[in-house]
């Protein structure tokens, strides 16, 4: 059918309801066309009515007289399950507009409103409820976009989106919704102020507009204009909504000062003392323009944030962590500079990764104390943010962390001055852009610290896209360049610590321990097929130099790398009898150093499938054959040959829309030629019990036998007579996350979180390198010890978080939170007892924190 038979088919189905709010718009329309013309809404174009009498009041409720002079916007389509079909239930939007807010109306039509799935939670949480979500592209520039998503309960949700589709839901905006259920199905009412976007300076505005509707009981969704699922990112497929004519610079400042008054518990002597606290800050956000954005915390306490999940990590290589402090998420998309990403561009490390910012001193273990700080203090960090009217998008950010001190006075963390500056261009309407960033870390060392941590670093980079063939293709490419000074030990200590690992004698780079600097360059090259039919791929090719260095600010598990990566992948989106989507991807990786050493040289394949019954069903193999060497693990030592190695997992996912929901995923695996295997599972369970309570219960069980790792080097690594030895590790692992949360309103909720973890190893089989890169497993491991017991560990952990949080007043948060700790590490018992170990977890002494945050948002 015709874009104009769509057109005429809409229209005869909006003369002939017998809605009423339909039927009063309709005239509320023809009459404001006699003095002012309104163009009728169509498949991806819509108009926007100036507010010329009282605004409606946001209560939940469609009677309001300021909404029939705006004409409906009802050509909504499904397009999810079935891409293009007409949709069952109707779906009106209205749009109004005054000097202050947008307003915006959502009627949602629905035969049987008791069966309208209507959660509460608090703000920002997902439910598998029914829910309105308007995008808002205010720049209309097709790439950046505001979210606002209401659920029948009044539930707010808010996302500041980037890159065309990526999400962050750390930007909270003051806007006011409210939501309601009637006879006629659900109404959502959203009154947003122009204050909290950002949009140029022009006497007539066309905003971009994508609205979704999710029907939660059926799993459909329907989308104004229709959102094609085969076709990169959803910004770019919004609709316009135009006749908003010239807006008056809304002010721009708001300011959120905070009190925390906190009890913690802390080493005092043979005992435990507990302090109480008190700190002020404040958080500052203030608009230079109607694109430009300046916002500022002094002496920031993140106390309400979750704890990072316990981990136990016996690599050579750095953990990483998500970042979780919102002033370090919100707007983090412009500092977004990547120089290495895992699967589909996915958990990409860059240039900046702001977890440097306030770390835990790098010290505190060099200068040990029981009572020494856990993160370094931020005094006071800073960022300017904005988009300009041609298309260049600028990102700066500032931050000062304080001087930690450990036993004896010693300090453990250096005063160190954080600095970036992002910029970015774009071109072709958004379907390209060149961009550049730069970032210093500059510490303040003294005798403690000299000889440890590198005194400057510097990095700086370009990097470009270009989308092409309708949108469905992309190139992305980057070059980027890095400098660490400080003392010829600092430098020293950096070429041979594991990303580098300059001393290795097999290796062809040369540990010079004179040197005072140390430099190095990456580049990354990517083709990708996103969009388009239902195949997807993507080739990428990366190269770290020796010298490579970004960790001061940014994050990199290692230098002296080549890597070429594919993904091949086939996506089925319209429902069959057997199944409503599915996904199926094919994975190949290789990678090498600069001498040309093959270290790793692997390949994957995984598919997903939802059922009819909307179950989801998982599987896949992993696998890599005994062509690679390692050149880390030996931490310094030479590079040796891996064998081959095969792992299959599978895993099924129950009905979202239950009372209870199971999952369940495991898997298998065996490599060193058979020496080593191991098996996981992973149980979990989501609880929802009425309107205002769900829980959730994930556990992780682990048992490996892993005949190569790494225990200990004896001697200097660069010598003959050094000893880089190995054990058999029987390793037990058991994680079990629980959490819970009951909303009592949408602006009051309680959450609960607690992760018990225990990891108990046994190292045994003691050998040693021998002949490193022989084919003969026997001959590249050898014995060592004379038969002595390498001991093992046993560790446990529990973190704990409750958080009551209270939004009294728009903008305004009263924080409660009590969080605990227990930790223990200790050389045994090497066997692994569930009863004794998660008994002995709960004998353990606290560290208790017991936190009250109160905020108040001024916005004069």
């Amino acid at each position: 059918m015709s874009l104009s038979r769509w057109s005429a088919a809409a229209l005869a189905a909006a003369v002939l309801s017998s809605a009423p709010l339909a039927a009063q718009a309709r005239a509320a329309s023809a009459a404001a066309a006699a003095t002012v013309p309104v163009a009728l809404p169509t498949r991806s174009a819509a108009q926007a009515v100036r507010l010329a009498g009282t605004a409606p009041v946001i209560d939940g409720r469609a009677d309001d007289a300021a909404w029939r002079a705006a004409p409906a916007i009802d050509q909504f389509l499904e397009y999810e399950p079935n891409t293009g079909a007409e949709p069952r239930f109707r779906t009106e939007l209205r749009v109004l507009y005054d000097d202050r807010y947008l307003y915006i109306l959502g009627r949602m039509y629905d035969p049987a409103p008791d069966s309208i799935i209507s959660l509460l939670s608090r703000r920002d949480v997902r439910t598998e409820s029914e829910q309105l979500k308007l995008v808002i592209d205010s720049y209309h520039d097709r790439r950046t976009a505001y979210q606002f998503i209401l659920n029948p309960a009044g539930v707010k949700r808010d996302f500041y989106v980037y890159n065309d589709q990526v999400e962050d839901p750390t930007w909270d905006a003051v806007w006011d919704g409210m939501a309601g259920i009637d006879s006629l199905g659900w109404v959502a009412e959203f009154r947003i102020p122009f204050s909290q976007m950002r949009f140029a300076d022009l006497a007539q505005h066309t905003f971009g507009l994508l609205a979704v509707r999710d029907i939660a009981r059926t799993r459909q969704r329907l989308s104004w204009p229709l959102l094609r699922r085969d076709v990169q990112g959803y910004v770019s497929q919004a609709g316009e909504v135009s006749g908003i004519g010239r807006l008056p610079q809304p002010r721009r400042l708001e300011i959120l000062p905070y009190s925390v008054t906190k009890n913690v518990t802390r080493p005092a002597g043979a005992g435990w003392a507990h302090p109480f606290l008190q700190t002020v800050g404040a958080d500052v956000k203030y608009g230079l323009s109607s694109n430009l954005t300046l916002d500022a915390t002094i002496n920031p306490d993140f106390g309400q944030v979750e704890a990072d999940p316990a981990v136990l990590n016996l690599t050579a290589f750095e953990q990483f962590f998500e970042e979780r402090r919102p002033f370090f998420l919100e707007g983090a998309g412009i500092f977004d500079f990547r120089t290495n990403c895992g699967d589909i561009d996915e958990q990409c490390t860059g240039l900046f990764y702001s977890r440097r910012i306030g770390r835990a001193p790098q010290l505190g273990g060099l200068y040990a104390d029981p009572a020494n700080p856990t993160t370094s203090r931020i005094v006071g960090a800073g960022k300017l943010s904005g988009r300009f009217a041609n298309g260049f998008s600028i990102g700066v950010l500032d931050a000062v962390s304080e001087r930690e001190t450990g036993a004896g006075g010693r300090t453990i963390e250096p005063q160190t001055n954080y600095a970036v500056v992002r910029g970015l261009q774009e071109v072709r309407k958004g379907q390209g852009g060149i961009g550049f960033m730069l970032t210093a870390v500059n510490r303040q060392l003294d005798g403690d610290t000299r000889d440890f941590l590198r005194a400057e670093a510097y990095t700086g980079g370009v990097d470009l896209r270009q989308r092409m063939f309708a949108g469905n293709y992309e190139l992305q490419a980057m070059v980027s360049g890095s400098l660490v000074r400080g003392s010829a030990a600092a430098i020293a200590a950096t070429q041979r610590n594991g990303v580098h690992n300059y001393q290795r004698g097999d290796d062809g780079l040369t540990y010079d321990p004179a040197r005072t600097a140390l430099g190095g360059d990456a580049q990354r090259v990517s083709f990708s097929k996103f969009g388009g039919g239902i195949t997807r791929f993507q080739t990428v090719w990366q190269r770290y130099s020796p010298g490579y260095e970004t960790n001061d600010l940014g994050f990199q598990s290692r230098a002296d790398e080549h890597l070429w990566r594919n993904w091949y992948a086939f996506q089925f989106q319209q429902p069959t009898r057997y199944y409503r989507r599915g996904f199926v991807n094919l994975n190949s990786w290789m990678n090498w150093t600069d001498e040309g050493l093959l270290t790793q040289f692997g390949f994957n394949t995984n598919s997903h499938f939802e059922l009819p019954s909307t179950h989801w069903l998982h599987f896949g193999i992993n696998g890599g054959p005994a062509a690679s060497f390692d050149d880390r693990a030996a931490r310094g030592g030479e590079a040796f040959r891996r064998a081959a190695w095969v792992e299959g997992w599978a895993g099924w996912e129950g009905d979202v829309r239950r009372t209870w929901t199971p999952n369940f995923f495991g898997g298998m695996w065996r490599g060193d030629e058979w020496r080593s295997r191991g098996w996981w599972i992973n149980p979990g369970m989501t609880l929802r019990a009425g309107s205002r309570f769900n829980a959730s219960l994930a556990a992780n069980v682990n048992h490996a036998r892993n005949d190569t790792q790494w225990f200990e080097n004896y001697g200097d690594v660069t010598t003959d007579t050094a000893h880089v030895t190995f054990a058999e590790l029987d390793q037990w692992t058991v994680g079990i996350t629980s959490r819970l949360n009951f909303t009592a309103t949408r602006n009051l909720s309680i959450q609960l979180y607690a992760q018990p973890f225990v990891s108990v190893g046994d190292f045994r089989e003691w050998k040693e390198l021998g002949d490193a890169r022989s084919r003969d497993y026997d001959a590249r491991f050898i014995p060592y010890g004379g038969g002595a017991d390498p001991g093992g560990f046993n560790f446990k952990q529990l973190r704990t978080n409750t958080v009551v949080r209270w939004e009294y007043r728009p903008g305004s948060v009263l924080f409660v939170v009590w969080q605990q700790g227990r930790d223990r590490g200790l050389g045994a018992p090497t066997d692994f007892s569930f009863r004794r170990d998660f008994g002995d977890l709960f004998a353990l002494h606290p560290d208790n924190t017991l936190l009250v945050k109160w905020s108040y948002w001024i916005n004069p």
